[in-house]
Parts: structure tokens; C-alpha cells; sequence
């Protein structure tokens, strides 16, 4: 009996179209800026990932390509950058909505600050790993099989 299963039926991911993997070194290069200007200007890394253009543009170009990237070790790199991007959006609104009630006391700045350093430091891991990831062709993560 020969085996005939396609890669996507064994467990292995798809090959990945070579276009969609210089796409997603685009998005990554582009996280990647926000990063940079948060951490040359007065801006923290956390603000500018979230509020940058650079990081906006990014997202959406991941939305826009996803479904291409379904079914090779891409998708896992679209899921990553996606949520890296949402759950940076959320903690720094659970961080401001902390500091908002706790700036009263003094209590409020430096947990503002150890916040946003917090996200900052998440978020430039985020970014470095899952390149690094996609610079060795690997899946960030198992995709389930």
C-alpha cells in the first residue's frame, strides 16, 4: 500500500508560497519600526506598537493575506502577530485604566511606568521571537493536529 496523503493530511504543514513568506517579513519589519520609534522618541514602545501606524498597517495587511496562510507553518506566524497586536491593545488599556483611578495616590506613576516598561519588554519579545521564528521556517507554535 503506497501512502498518498498529502502533506496537510500527514500532520505536516503545507509549503508555504515563497511571495507570502516575504509578505510576512514585511509585517514583521514593520512591527518592528513601531517598536524602534517607541524606543527613539518620547513615546514608549507599548504606545507606538498600539497607536503607531506602522503596527495599524501591519494588522491590517494580516487580516487582508490570512487566509492564504492557512494550512502552512504561516498561519501560526499571521495568529502570533495578530494577537501580539491585540493583547498589547488590551494590557495597555488595562494599564491606563489602572493608572487613571491610582494617580491620585502615588501609588498610580510608578505602576503606570513598571507597566508600560512590562509591555514594552512583552512586546519587543513578541516581535524578535516570532522573526527569528519565521527566519527558520518554523511554525511559532503547533497548529493542532
Amino acid at each position: 500500500m503506497t501512502d498518498t496523503a498529502t502533506p496537510s493530511m500527514a500532520g505536516t504543514p503545507a509549503r508555504a508560497d515563497e511571495s507570502l513568506v516575504g509578505y510576512t517579513h514585511v509585517i514583521y519589519a514593520l512591527h518592528s519600526l513601531s517598536v524602534l520609534i517607541g524606543l527613539t522618541t518620547l513615546r514608549s514602545v507599548a504606545a507606538s506598537f498600539v497607536w503607531g501606524l506602522p503596527s495599524i498597517i501591519a494588522v491590517i495587511m494580516n487580516y487582508m493575506r490570512r487566509d492564504a496562510a492557512r494550512g502552512s507553518y504561516l498561519e501560526s506566524h499571521f495568529q502570533w502577530q495578530i494577537r501580539t497586536f491585540w493583547y498589547a491593545a488590551l494590557w495597555a488599556f488595562v494599564i491606563w485604566s489602572l493608572k487613571v483611578p491610582l494617580i491620585v495616590s502615588l501609588v498610580g506613576i510608578p505602576l503606570y511606568a513598571a507597566g508600560r516598561l512590562a509591555l514594552s519588554g512583552w512586546i519587543i519579545y513578541r516581535v524578535a521571537r516570532g522573526w527569528l521564528g519565521l527566519k527558520d521556517r518554523r511554525a511559532m507554535y503547533s497548529t493542532g493536529a
